[in-house]
């Protein structure tokens, strides 16, 4: 559509509710609803050039939204544009909103080319896909559609999700950014982070979250061929995993889990009774990684969506796209091919040295979720004026400021370092020598 081009004397003359003001397409003239500019209160008057004070109130992404671009009328003649907003799969230019391995004119020993091209790649995914569906489906409830999932699967994602080693192989990953024996933690660090950046929580989560923390359980203790058949299934795309640990009874208490599994006198199957609370992605899920009760003491069972299996969707604060549900397992029949790890009541092990690559990803996301919190901060109080100047001009502001971006820095700093003793270390090694350091920065 060819917009019209008016002079300021035009604008000031109109005769309806028109305001002019300079956004990422500065010198937009966009007939906008009073409610939307100001309040009731605020004087605007038709004609009247309203930049300042919808800028006071609003960032300029309100006006790439579907219902107000729409209102876009025109440009101003001689009006220049000020604000531009990053491209679509580019650095931002905001201090601190990147961290210093992206940063012009810093170094790091932990990155290579191929992190880079992995990094600049998935952003722009993230930009184009997974972004514009976050934003869509958030507070809808639902999960990503088919063609997100698809996208998820051509890339590889979510296998690289599992992080490094065999299951890689033969595997072709983000277009060929990097190779299967190229790939390690730091990669894994890049999507966790990257992946934060689409401002949905919920949605971040509904983007197979209960597969990335459900399925490392199945690639390291389930046997052949279960494993096998299960990780071809996710990792393609067909299918969905969740962790069900908690319990309303239960949370981090693992051990007071009350889930009871009781072998049948053949030794061939498990019946199941019990239930599950707030299982991320156990609302859409078709495998079950459940923490239960047996006569031993706990085990782990792959439990297959089916007769016995009722889930009821929870609508949590962060966002219902998570698909967080309770599970109700009523006299669920589960082979004993289907135990993760030791059938003797060594479940616990399962169990605790999963939550250390879990909450080693969360620590992940959390540092990038975080930045993302420093620059918006950072634009916000550049943008917003009181007592005439900018919000940052106030000492008390900028101290609030310095002490989030060090908390930021340092964590993610930490974070490095831990990922760079996991590329050196196996997995019982990390969940050995790691936990701690990991439910440290956690708790950060």
């Amino acid at each position: 559509m060819v917009l019209k081009e008016f002079t300021k004397g035009e604008v000031a003359k109109a005769s309806y509710a028109k305001w002019t003001f300079e956004h990422a397409k500065a010198g937009d003239l966009v007939c906008l609803p009073i409610n939307l500019v100001g309040s009731i209160n605020s004087n605007i008057r038709t004609g009247q050039d309203a930049t300042e004070t919808f800028f006071g109130l609003h960032r300029y992404e309100v006006l790439q939204r579907p219902q107000y671009a729409r209102l876009q009328i025109g440009t101003v003649m001689g009006d220049r544009q000020t604000i531009f907003p990053r491209e679509v799969g580019a650095l931002s230019k905001v201090p601190y909103a990147e961290p210093t391995w992206l940063t012009a004119g810093y170094h790091s020993p932990y990155y290579r080319d191929h992190h880079r091209a992995f990094q600049k790649f998935l952003r722009t995914f993230v930009d184009e896909v997974l972004f514009p569906d976050a934003q869509a489906l958030q507070e809808k409830g639902k999960k990503p559609g088919k063609a997100v999932f698809d996208a998820l699967a051509s890339l590889n994602i979510h296998a690289m999700r599992l992080g490094p080693g065999e299951h890689l192989k033969g595997r072709t990953l983000m277009n060929g950014t990097v190779k299967p024996e190229e790939f390690d933690c730091f990669h894994e660090l890049i999507m966790a982070q990257e992946m934060s950046r689409i401002h949905a929580r919920g949605y971040h989560d509904g983007v197979a979250g209960g597969t990335a923390i459900g399925l490392p359980a199945i690639k390291n203790f389930a046997q052949s061929p279960l494993r096998e058949k299960i990780l071809e299934e996710v990792m393609d795309g067909k299918k969905l995993v969740c962790l069900a640990i908690s319990e309303a009874f239960a949370g981090s208490d693992v051990a007071s889990t009350r889930t009871f599994a009781k072998k049948s006198v053949d030794g061939t199957y498990y019946t199941v009774t019990g239930t599950k609370k707030w299982i991320t992605n156990g609302h859409f899920a078709d495998y079950f990684v459940t923490g239960c009760r047996t006569e031993k003491g706990m085990i782990v069972l792959l439990i297959e969506r089916g007769e016995g299996v009722e889930t009821k969707h929870i609508n949590i604060t962060y966002g219902p796209a998570s698909g967080t549900a309770f599970v109700t397992f009523d006299q669920v029949k589960v082979p004993v091919e289907n135990v993760l790890g030791p059938d003797n009541g060594g479940g616990l092990i399962v169990i605790l040295s999963n939550f250390n690559h879990e909450r080693w990803a969360m620590c992940c996301s959390s540092v990038g979720a975080q930045r993302l919190i420093v620059e918006e901060c950072l634009k916000w109080t550049t943008q917003r004026k009181v007592f005439g100047k900018p919000l940052n001009s106030q000492a008390v502001i900028r101290s609030k400021l310095s002490a989030m971006i060090a908390r930021v820095e340092s964590a993610h700093a930490w974070l490095e370092s831990i990922t760079y003793q996991m590329c050196q270390m196996s997995y019982k090694q990390q969940s050995a020598l790691l936990a701690g350091h990991v439910k440290f920065i956690l708790e950060s």
